[in-house]
C-alpha cells in the first residue's frame, strides 16, 4: 500500500485561494487545484515538470 501523497501550496500563493499543489510521486510530479483537492489530477513526468517551470518562469516553451 503507497503512503497518501503530501500534497504542498507554494509559499507564493494568493490568499484568495488561486493556487496549485504540488506533490512527489512516484510516477512523477502531481498537480492540482488547491480549491478542490478531491478533483481530477494532472500527473506529470520529472522532464515535463521540469520543462512547463521553465516555460512558466520565462515565457518561452523552447527553453
Amino acid at each position: 500500500m503507497r503512503p497518501d501523497p503530501v500534497w504542498r501550496k507554494a509559499t507564493r500563493s494568493e490568499q484568495t485561494g488561486q493556487c496549485v499543489e504540488l506533490a512527489a510521486l512516484e510516477t512523477g510530479i502531481g498537480v492540482r487545484d488547491s480549491k478542490s483537492p478531491d478533483g481530477p489530477k494532472l500527473v506529470l513526468d520529472r522532464s515535463s515538470f521540469h520543462s512547463l517551470v521553465l516555460e512558466i518562469r520565462t515565457g518561452d516553451p523552447e527553453k
